[in-house]
């Protein structure tokens, strides 16, 4: 009859089995939202750090309405003011958020830490820091903390292990909790790419040698003379005199000049001929005179 019972009814779960589903649902259902909403990854059955997941659950809650109204700044002008406000190297802070929440304002850590500089819900009540996923403020306590842990530990690397595990942990040296061995070098190693770059060494000035100054010979002074115009004084004008002309002459006839007259030449007889031969010549004429008299 039993057995005919339980056939008749169908499989049955056991009420361990229900107590068991009741206990595990609300864990898988934090780490699912903690997953989904933090931009995280967390097994749904971790059973870590329960409480400080259900504050920041809360918390982003709260803060989600106002953001999606109004949204953020940019982290950038943010890191940079609390860098200056607080005495930080430059370029540390924006490294630290950098490798906490790689710039994600809604970031929730499998742990339970909130906002950019990834803040534990205790460690942001104790720095007064009311929204952790608003970025002013969630910036301004995460620089607040980094400079207090600088000012303890007077070296960066301790000063960033400090601010991963907590400065009870920290004991002159960065400890081996199997996470912070390996948060450091990170944060160091971003802190490279976002530190300003050291400015150009001026270049070095080599001095060179004076020449040794010549020797100068003196030399004559001379004297520019400068030519010195005299003004005359000016003369009274003197009037001109009038002159006399003289009368005219009268024209004078020129008298006809007379006929000239060739007068006639004789001519002399030839010489008799030499017995050698000689070259004859001619005679020159002679120029006629001429005789001429004026009338």
């Amino acid at each position: 009859m039993g057995r005919k019972r339980a056939a008749a009814s169908g499989f049955s779960i056991p009420w361990w089995a229900w107590v068991g589903l009741a206990a595990v649902t609300p864990v898988v259902l934090i780490n699912v939202a903690v997953a989904w909403l933090g931009d995280t990854t967390v097994s749904p059955l971790s059973l870590s750090f329960l409480e400080m997941k259900v504050n920041a659950l809360r918390a982003y809650g709260a803060h989600r309405p106002s953001c999606l109204l109004e949204g953020h700044e940019p982290l950038e002008p943010l890191i940079a003011r609390a860098e200056r406000r607080h005495g930080l190297p430059p370029g540390l802070l924006h490294a630290l958020v950098l490798v906490e929440s790689e710039g994600r304002v809604h970031r929730i850590s499998p742990a339970g830490a909130m906002g950019p500089g990834q803040l534990m819900p205790t460690t942001a009540a104790m720095l007064g820091v009311d929204d952790p996923f608003d970025p002013a403020p969630a910036l301004d306590g995460s620089a607040r903390y980094l400079a207090e842990q600088l000012r303890r530990f007077r070296d960066v690397r301790l000063a960033v292990a400090a601010y991963n595990a907590g400065p009870g942990s920290v004991n002159g040296r960065v400890p081996r909790n199997g996470e912070t061995e390996y948060y450091v070098p990170k944060v160091l190693s971003a802190w490279v790419l976002t530190r300003p770059p050291p400015p150009p060494k001026p270049a070095p000035v080599v001095a060179r040698a004076k020449p040794a100054p010549a020797a100068v010979k003196p030399t004559r002074k001379t004297v520019a003379t400068v030519p010195v115009r005299t003004i005359e004084s000016p003369q009274p004008a003197q009037r001109a005199r009038p002159t006399a002309v003289a009368p005219a002459r009268k024209p004078v006839a020129a008298k006809p000049a007379a006929p000239v007259r060739p007068k006639a030449t004789t001519a002399k007889p030839p010489a008799a001929p030499a017995k050698t031969p000689v070259r004859a010549t001619q005679a020159k004429p002679v120029p006629a005179q001429v005789n001429t008299r004026q009338g």
